[in-house]
């Protein structure tokens, strides 16, 4: 009896995962033809049409803004106007080795072979000589820093980026970067070391990323707030927010780069 309850047992587990794989590539494949046009006019009427949950979204960009203006932005004016700026580069320089695997990975899922070696030797540099990636010793050693996700990794597969959605707490996104995150979340290589240790350290780091990057945006958005005319910010956020998501589909590094 218990052998064929650890057998049943397996099976659910296997299924429940190839039941959730197979809704990400179902995701994935409804979005592979969309493409962001260029053109003005047309990226206008794009991003018209391209909001079919817009009442949702809307809804969640509220919060978000709420959320932000009464948590997120005075946590982030106090650490920059308190912390020494040396303090606030180790943290943000601990904060992006945490990075450094899963950047790896996508090098290595998008043919970049030449970037993925080169992350790998930052990892390994900043986490020992660089003192726990408090410093950024492997850049003045020419190994500089770029960033990949999955998000991107599905750009370079051809995969479009599909319509746009409003996260909660982390802004305008769209359905591919969506899916990348969750991806990226659950297969973060620093979530399969054993032990508890590291996972304290991948939540204090998430935290503290997002502070950092939170105070990082003060003087862009304190701007835009002042210089805005803009009287429908939600639409203004989608602008400034999918764009960039969509550039995150480069090109292909030869092994050369």
């Amino acid at each position: 009896m218990r052998a064929s309850a650890s057998k049943s047992g397996a099976l659910s587990a296997a299924a429940a995962v190839l039941a959730r794989g197979t809704a990400v590539v179902s995701i994935l494949f409804l979005v592979a033809c969309a493409s962001v046009p260029t053109d003005p006019e047309a990226r206008a009427e794009y991003d018209r049409a391209n909001d079919p949950a817009e009442p949702t979204n809307r809804a969640i960009f509220a919060g978000n803004q709420f959320v932000d203006r009464n948590a997120l932005q005075p946590v982030a004016r106090a650490y920059e106007d308190h912390l020494p700026s040396g303090v606030r580069k180790s943290l943000h320089n601990f904060v992006s080795n945490l990075r450094e695997p899963a950047i790896a990975v996508n090098d290595v899922l998008q043919a970049n072979f030449s970037r993925g070696w080169n992350t790998t030797q930052r990892f390994a540099i900043n986490t020992t000589v660089g003192g726990a990636g408090l410093f950024d010793v492997a850049s003045d050693w020419n190994r500089p820093h770029h960033d990949a996700d999955f998000g991107q990794t599905f750009g370079v597969w051809g995969i479009g980026t599909g319509p746009s959605v409003q996260l909660p707490l982390l802004g305008p996104s769209n359905v591919r970067d969506t899916v990348g995150k969750v991806v990226g979340f659950v297969g973060n290589p620093l979530g399969f070391v054993p032990g508890g240790t590291m996972s304290t350290i991948e939540l204090a780091g998430t935290g503290v990323g997002a502070v950092d990057g939170r105070a990082d945006l003060l003087s862009v958005t304190d701007k835009l707030e002042q210089t805005s005319v803009d009287s429908q910010p939600y639409a203004a956020s989608r602008r400034n927010g999918v764009p960039r998501s969509s550039r995150r589909a480069r090109p292909v590094v030869s092994m050369g780069a």
